[in-house]
């Protein structure tokens, strides 16, 4: 029976596999850009590398991975610390785009380079009474099963026990049964949430 547990480093790679196989409105997004480790390296590795003691997997009855909670308690310090750390060597592994894909991808791949390269996209106006965020992907076995709703009241309360208020939490705009979920554990949108960019915000503690 899958469980949740917290992240280990020897889980990274298949945070990467998750990422990459939900990367697309929720579906598999392998071959949609010229380098499958471009959605990774945005949304994802850079989370677990920054903020390891907040992401937690549920893991099979062998101990993969096959879903996860990313979550960063302070987006400001984060974004800090991802313009220093993280961008500088993202944009030497990642120069220019790649040739198109036949595929058509939620971002174009130039917009996914910049996205990458640019942390201060993640300094929403909402900061302020919203400083956390999170990424949550889970394999479409795990989907409607409950671990979703598990995994975010997971983090919800490590971040509630560090004093932290709400978070928030961005989305593709294309993948509506995420918008569902979400609308059904509570969450709202922020005043800054724009249609082709959705932004989504609740509480720690209910």
């Amino acid at each position: 029976m899958p469980a949740i547990r917290p992240y280990r480093v020897a889980d990274r790679d298949r945070i990467r596999h998750i990422c990459l196989l939900t990367a697309r409105g929720g579906g598999d997004a392998t071959g949609v850009y010229s380098d499958d480790s471009l959605m990774p390296e945005v949304f994802a590795l850079p989370y677990v590398e920054y903020a390891p003691d907040l992401a937690f997997v549920v893991a099979d009855d062998d101990d993969l991975a096959v879903g996860y909670v990313l979550g960063v308690a302070d987006t400001a310090a984060f974004v800090d610390w991802y313009a220093r750390e993280w961008a500088p060597g993202f944009r030497e592994r990642h120069p220019s785009p790649g040739p198109v894909t036949a595929a058509a991808p939620t971002f174009t791949e130039a917009e996914l380079l910049e996205a990458g390269g640019d942390p201060e996209r993640m300094r929403i106006a909402e900061l302020d009474d919203y400083p956390a965020h999170l990424h949550i992907d889970l394999l479409p076995e795990l989907q409607g099963l409950g671990f979703g709703r598990r995994l975010i009241d997971v983090l919800r309360a490590a971040l509630a026990e560090r004093g932290v208020p709400a978070l928030h939490l961005g989305m593709d705009p294309a993948n509506t049964s995420a918008r569902a979920f979400y609308d059904r554990l509570g969450f709202h949108e922020l005043p800054s949430s724009r249609p082709e960019a959705p932004l989504l915000g609740i509480a720690t503690r209910d």
